[in-house]
């Protein structure tokens, strides 16, 4: 997968697109249909299929005054896992207050079909784009009468008849419930980061614990709790224990422990994968966790994970 930081960079590189757009967060169940159908008709109509997308999170950039947004991949996880889809391209437009007032109708002729050469249109139902979130399906239909290209929505997935969006991610993550999260996900949620050895760490004897530096403070942290989890290093699986944790100003830490593998891992780049939740709130007392309940916490996991 190719990716570019601005259209214009992208506009020297590609040929006939088939263009998706939107956030992606998660790139849950939901998004992976839309991404399958674009490879499909990218492989028929003989074109790339192109994924275009915006950083920072609009939301971001036009009400900095709210701190409640929580997305559930920072930007590197997002590009992690689009690059595990087959894609052709990515295309990460700069967000900014000036791109905000970009016209559907320019948005649509200037940059997917004039710059990356869009000869099909994907969308996801119910989505908007442009100015004021003016562009829709019924706009792009109504366009591409006059203008010669092709526009396909996608409906809404469903799982057990409960359908998958993005906000529903979000509330399951917030809730700690990664079970329920994950099946909507289609993979494992993940935090990806750099580990740091911190001194005083240890919670358990010839345990040693790693703090994982969170890249962007939107990134959605679950609650504090005990979860079974594998951390991936260098592609190999480590199976792991991690505890989130937080302080009196509410502030998360994401701390992990390798069960088996005693791997040097101080300033490494790793991803951790989350599979259950094992303990909860109920296992801190004045923000600490009990030795015993620590251990009996970590034979759950060794016992669940393989």
């Amino acid at each position: 997968m190719r990716v570019f930081r601005d259209t214009r960079e992208a506009m020297e590189k590609v040929n006939s697109t088939v263009v998706t757009t939107g956030s992606f967060d998660g790139v849950h169940i939901g998004h992976k249909v839309i991404i399958e159908r674009l490879k499909q008709i990218a492989e028929e109509t003989s074109s790339e299929s192109t994924l275009v997308t915006f950083h920072p999170h609009p939301r971001k950039v036009l009400y900095p005054e709210q701190k409640d947004l929580k997305l559930i991949n920072s930007q590197d996880e997002k590009i992690n896992l689009l690059s595990k889809t087959g894609l052709d391209n990515l295309v990460i437009i700069p967000f900014s207050k000036e791109f905000s007032k970009t016209t559907s109708h320019d948005f649509i002729t200037d940059i997917l079909i004039e710059q990356l050469k869009a000869k099909v249109i994907i969308v996801g139902q119910n989505h908007h784009f442009g100015h004021n979130r003016s562009g829709d399906y019924s706009y792009l239909y109504k366009l591409s009468k006059e203008m010669g290209f092709r526009v396909e929505d996608i409906p809404l997935q469903d799982i057990e008849n409960e359908t998958v969006s993005s906000t529903k991610i979000r509330k399951a993550l917030l809730e700690g419930n990664i079970m329920r999260a994950n099946a909507y996900l289609d993979h494992q949620y993940i935090i990806r980061g750099r580990f740091s050895d911190i001194p005083g760490l240890n919670r358990v004897k010839d345990q040693k614990f790693f703090r994982i530096a969170i890249p962007e403070e939107e990134k959605l942290i679950p609650p504090p709790g005990i979860y079974a989890t594998n951390t991936i290093c260098s592609d190999e699986f480590l199976k792991s224990m991690t505890i989130i944790h937080e302080n009196e100003e509410g502030e998360r830490f994401v701390d992990t422990t390798l069960m088996y593998d005693n791997v040097l891992l101080d300033g490494v780049k790793v991803t951790v994968y989350f599979y259950k939740k094992i303990r909860g709130q109920e296992a801190f007392s004045e923000g600490k966790i009990d030795s015993r309940e620590l251990k009996e916490a970590m034979e759950d996991v060794d016992e669940l994970l393989y």
